[in-house]
């Protein structure tokens, strides 16, 4: 427990140092937080460490997770969404949780619309044996997801520049088949939820080739989700990947039971294509071996572009018929 504190305060007082910027909004002063090469990977190391064992479903290094990432919410003021932090579920005789935290909107209306963000927090366990290691430690499959929805969630707490409601989500069991999210989509249609979008991050710890857009969604022709996330950060971010529907990657991460369950353009996004990374599902896939400068710009460029999904007048993002 006083290793989780320790590295959430380093983590805490890195995205608190200096190198702030000032924005306006609504004719108010907004202190913009820096996104922290420190932080991150003070985040990765723990995440992405031996000691979690591979954070498989069920486990205890799992729990240890689900710990550090609830004391993540609440130190940077994001509450829980439902009565604590996690939306539990039996799965077979697996304890199993996601973590759900809640950043309201802050205009009168557009705040009873959700924007989902989230990413897997879990991980295969144990891989293969190489040289003697055998914990698939799971560093870009998904700690860099799950820590860019944490850093995304710690910059609208801050920043509070939001107009529609944010639930930041972090799911188990996407190993075992989707559990996780499958379960958390299916609570919030029963629930009646006014869900807008959902955006999974998708492992986004190392670069694509400077050719490529820096990121693809998968799902590209299903919506025009692409185009809008473009228009509002100014710039072409978010691309397509020739392989992604060939490879069904809409349908193989937590975004799809959203679109399944509530009908909403929910799609996933990713920097990793196949070709610039070595070890998915590897016991090499390690802290060590993410790109924190990459990962920065990454979140740095996507906060304009999910600005503007959030604070749009009208649900500008659509489902196309395919």
């Amino acid at each position: 427990m006083k290793k989780i504190l320790f590295v959430l305060l380093i983590a805490f007082v890195c995205s608190c140092k200096s190198n702030k910027s000032k924005s306006v909004l609504d004719d108010k002063v907004v202190e913009k937080p820096k996104i922290s090469q420190e932080a991150i990977k003070a985040s990765m190391e723990y995440l992405a460490s031996d000691e979690l064992q591979g954070r498989a479903t069920g486990t205890e290094g799992i729990e240890k997770a689900a710990v550090f990432i609830e004391k993540y919410l609440e130190l940077n003021g994001i509450k829980p969404y439902f009565k604590t932090y996690r939306d539990s579920f039996k799965l077979n005789d697996l304890d199993a949780y996601n973590i759900v935290g809640v950043i309201e909107g802050n205009d009168p209306k557009l705040k009873n619309e959700y924007i989902i963000l989230g990413g897997h927090y879990d991980h295969i366990g144990f891989g293969n044996v190489v040289e003697g290691d055998s914990i698939a430690n799971g560093a870009n499959d998904d700690a860099s997801g799950t820590i860019a929805a944490m850093e995304f969630g710690k910059y609208f707490a801050k920043t509070k520049s939001n107009k529609r409601s944010i639930l930041i989500t972090l799911y188990t069991a996407e190993e075992l088949g989707l559990k996780g999210s499958e379960h958390l989509a299916a609570r919030l249609k029963k629930e009646g939820i006014d869900a807008y979008t959902m955006i999974n991050f998708e492992m986004i710890g190392v670069p694509r080739a400077k050719s490529e857009t820096m990121a693809y969604i998968s799902g590209f022709e299903k919506s025009n989700f692409a185009t809008k996330l473009n228009e509002y950060g100014n710039e072409e971010v978010v691309g397509f990947f020739d392989k992604a529907k060939e490879m069904q990657l809409f349908r193989r991460s937590d975004n799809y039971p959203f679109y399944q369950e509530l009908g909403i353009p929910a799609q996933a996004i990713s920097t990793f294509d196949f070709t610039n990374f070595d070890y998915y599902h590897h016991v090499y896939d390690e802290a060590d071996k993410m790109n924190y400068e990459h990962m920065v710009t990454f979140i740095e460029k996507m906060i304009p572009a999910l600005e503007g999904l959030m604070n749009a007048p009208t649900k500008e993002v659509i489902l196309k018929d395919e």
